[in-house]
């Protein structure tokens, strides 16, 4: 079941909006305390986000930008102010989409389920170009990007080679040799310490999205990556 996040401040709006989600087996939160979205958002962990501009305190490209900062998720934009340069914003602040109010319901679920294909269904594995996938963990070589539901965190070109090698290999033994071949760099010289430093980053690029105690350490022999995280969305 697809999670909608929803930040918008007319009661009467998110009641109508939740129950024509609802009907289509949607499941939604909406925010009522507009100075902790972030924190909500971190809980919740959604699937896609439908936001409004004009909110309490900050607006919505206030939110917009704290949101994409956490995830990839699609961002979609309700608003009254349809004006192109309020479109622009919300698109250049970091939005996938933008629908202006008043809305037909049945085309903002069309926008839904497109965005969602998009994201997490049939085109998502070719716009990302098949990524490396350990259960829920999932490594984009070509945009240096490692995902963990929908939590983000960016790599270095080194920090991807070890990941891949140890993905791949999931719960077998990589020895040092072998990433060190990994990583070779005919214009850095690469030794055991210069491994031993990426593979602090690597763990620590690990522990943004959660997991720890997943990369370890057998001594004597090298590195083993063993799935110890939650495979759920």
């Amino acid at each position: 079941m697809f999670k909608i996040f929803i930040v918008e401040d007319d009661q009467g709006l998110v009641k109508l909006l939740e129950e024509y989600l609802h009907k289509f087996d949607y499941e939604t939160f909406a925010v009522t305390d507009f100075e902790s979205i972030n924190t909500q958002f971190r809980q919740y962990v959604p699937h896609l986000v439908l936001l409004d501009v004009n909110l309490p305190k900050y607006d919505g490209y206030y939110w917009c930008r704290q949101i994409r900062s956490l995830s990839t998720c699609p961002i979609i934009f309700l608003s009254a102010r349809d004006g192109k340069m309020d479109q622009v914003m919300g698109l250049d602040n970091g939005a996938d989409d933008y629908i202006t109010k008043p809305f037909d319901y049945d085309i903002v679920l069309a926008k839904i389920n497109s965005h969602l294909r998009r994201a997490y269904g049939t085109y998502a594995a070719q716009a990302e170009g098949r990524p490396l996938q350990v259960q829920g963990l999932r490594l984009d070589r070509e945009r240096l990007c490692l995902f963990l539901h929908e939590m983000r965190v960016e790599l270095s070109h080194t920090e991807m080679k070890i990941l891949d090698e140890l993905m791949i290999k999931s719960e077998q033994v990589v020895s040092r040799d072998r990433l060190l071949e990994k990583i070779w760099d005919e214009q850095i010289f690469v030794d055991d310490n210069t491994l031993n430093v990426y593979v602090t980053r690597v763990r620590k690029k690990l522990s943004a999205l959660g997991i720890e105690d997943a990369l370890q350490t057998v001594r004597g022999q090298g590195y083993r990556l063993v799935p110890s995280w939650e495979n759920t969305p």
